[in-house]
């Protein structure tokens, strides 16, 4: 645990991908197997199951640190982490611990699931006198299930790559998976992944997936591309990303998180794919008609382990196949895009299940052309365009080195909007308040509005901004609600996101997709903010 609390602090207190880099390579070099087995678990996505209430973790260390409760929440308050005020003040421990991550996880936080109170206690109070400040902090993430780290699985299999002195594009094949939580992390788990690679070595195992290849956002004109007919152009649908896979007389669908859904989508494990199949694609909601459903449709489904007969007659899902990865149990994403496309076409047409469509291709004579189509997107549903190379392999992540794909969206919505609440961040920006509620006015009647919250976002402003917001929530907050402040409204954001539509769960009776800052209009006053009325006129052109 020492040494995963050292590693977890190292990345947590730069933002220097080399140091981060250097940070991993050092801990997977010295970490014993089982250890680093857990550690990849964990900075690769993986989240720890929560062990413990967090009413009941605040119980315990108000206890333990002899303090009334009123004053743990003031320092809680003040802190702004649950974690770091109970790290911060429980008294200095009595022993030291030399206990592995791989032994804390296994042997000591998993008992305590669903365990008794009095077990609880016992356990956390021993535990809690074993250890420093920083390792405290990070058991509690653990036990609480908040575990985060601003570290991504490119890094983390960069490192491995490193110290394995292997293709990284190996390492990340091998990992596909590895964060899906059916299956426990173990050491030998972890030598195999980081074990040469044998000349004989076939590259997945059952329904393991292949890691995703990614686009990027087109930021120049399309014409700097070339000739339109050198790319494979899509649109670019809203739903979830998914490899649908069919080996040993099994399917299997995994979502671009690396879950396993298969029992949620029981209707795309049913499509007859032939045997040694692989085809990525996204799914989507689709009701009778040209167009799929919203995304809360698809919200709806995804969150259902189990899923109704009516569920599915209501909202039947699709996959709409834009790709093909493995025929006839061979890897075929070496080959160009023109020819996995072409197979891909084949397949579909010979399984010819309304659960299986196949992702039409755009064709116009120039990117003027193709630029008027997209104008279309948010009629047809869509987000925009895809532009893949027609001679581009199927990569590895967000990549260039065999090609290239491209999305092209459309602009997104956006309105100017009032921050009414704000609450601090995690990690670096523990301290600061950085993720805010945004509301538009609501004119009840003649002559009397109101701000009614419709969006949270935490992303698009810089650290110098963040600071000048932070120090104005300060100087105009109201009041506090646990972490929360509601401040006096005073600053105009301009608010962007993707996709908007009703829902009964939010008080603006609207719910807007991928909400961010775009900039904040210090050229203009809350008065000027954008209303209701604007939202719902947003929501009727795209219904």
């Amino acid at each position: 645990m020492r040494e995963f609390a050292q590693l977890y602090g190292e990345l947590d207190d730069t933002t220097s991908t080399s140091r981060k880099l250097a940070a991993l390579q050092a801990y997977f070099q010295r970490a014993a197997p089982a250890d680093a087995a857990w550690a990849v678990y964990f900075l690769a996505g993986g989240k720890p199951r929560q062990a413990v209430p967090s009413k009941l973790l605040r119980e315990l260390a108000t206890e333990r640190a002899g303090l009334d409760a009123w004053l743990f929440d003031e320092a809680y308050h003040a802190v702004g982490d649950l974690a770091e005020t109970i790290a911060l003040i429980l008294p200095a421990p009595g022993q030291r611990s030399d206990i592995g991550l791989a032994e804390w996880i296994e042997q000591r936080i998993a008992p305590l699931r669903g365990a008794a109170p009095e077990t609880i206690r016992a356990s956390l109070l021993a535990y809690w006198d074993e250890l420093e400040t920083r390792e405290r902090f990070l058991l509690v993430k653990l036990i609480g299930g908040g575990f985060r780290v601003g570290v991504s699985k490119l890094l983390v299999t960069r490192a491995l790559a490193s110290i394995a002195a292997i293709d990284s594009k190996l390492i990340a094949q091998r990992l596909m998976g590895w964060t899906d939580g059916k299956v426990s992390p173990t050491g030998a788990g972890f030598l195999k992944l980081i074990s040469a690679q044998s000349d004989g070595e076939h590259a997945l195992r059952g329904g393991q997936p292949y890691p995703f290849f990614l686009a990027h956002p087109l930021q120049a004109a399309p014409e700097t591309l070339g000739e339109p007919g050198d790319w494979l152009v899509e649109w670019k649908y809203d739903g979830m990303r998914a490899q649908l896979l069919r080996r040993a007389g099994a399917s299997w669908l995994w979502s671009r998180g690396e879950e396993l859904i298969t029992e949620r989508f029981p209707e795309l494990a049913q499509v007859p794919l032939p045997e040694g199949t692989v085809l990525d694609g996204e799914i989507l909601i689709w009701q009778p008609g040209d167009v799929p459903s919203a995304f809360a449709d698809l919200q709806k489904r995804m969150g259902r382990k189990t899923v109704s007969p009516k569920l599915l007659a209501e909202l039947p899902a699709v996959l709409v196949a834009y790709d093909m990865l493995e025929m006839d149990g061979v890897d075929i994403r070496h080959l160009p895009q023109r020819e996995r496309r072409a197979l891909l076409e084949g397949v579909v047409a010979q399984v010819a299940s309304p659960a299986l469509r196949l992702s039409p291709r755009i064709e116009a004579a120039s990117w003027e052309a193709l630029a008027a189509i997209r104008v279309e997107s948010r009629a047809r549903g869509v987000e925009g365009m895809m532009l893949k190379a027609m001679s581009a392999a199927y990569g590895v992540g967000r990549t260039k080195d065999v090609g290239t794909w491209w999305k092209w969206k459309i602009d997104p919505y956006s309105v100017d909007a009032v921050l009414i609440y704000a609450q601090a961040g995690h990690g670096r920006r523990a301290s600061l308040y950085t993720d805010y509620t945004f509301a538009v006015w609501d004119d009840v009647e003649e002559g009397e509005r109101k701000l009614v919250p419709f969006a949270k976002a935490y992303s698009g402003l810089t650290d110098a901004e963040i600071g000048q917001v932070d120090a104005a929530i300060r100087k105009t907050t109201i009041e506090k609600f646990g972490p929360v402040r509601s401040v006096k409204p005073s600053m105009v954001f301009e608010i962007g996101f993707e996709g908007i539509a009703a829902s009964g769960r939010h008080k603006a009776g609207i719910a807007v997709r991928f909400p961010r800052i775009l900039r904040r209009r210090e050229d203009k006053t809350i008065a000027d903010a954008d209303t209701l009325a604007t939202l719902k006129a947003m929501l009727a052109s795209a219904a």
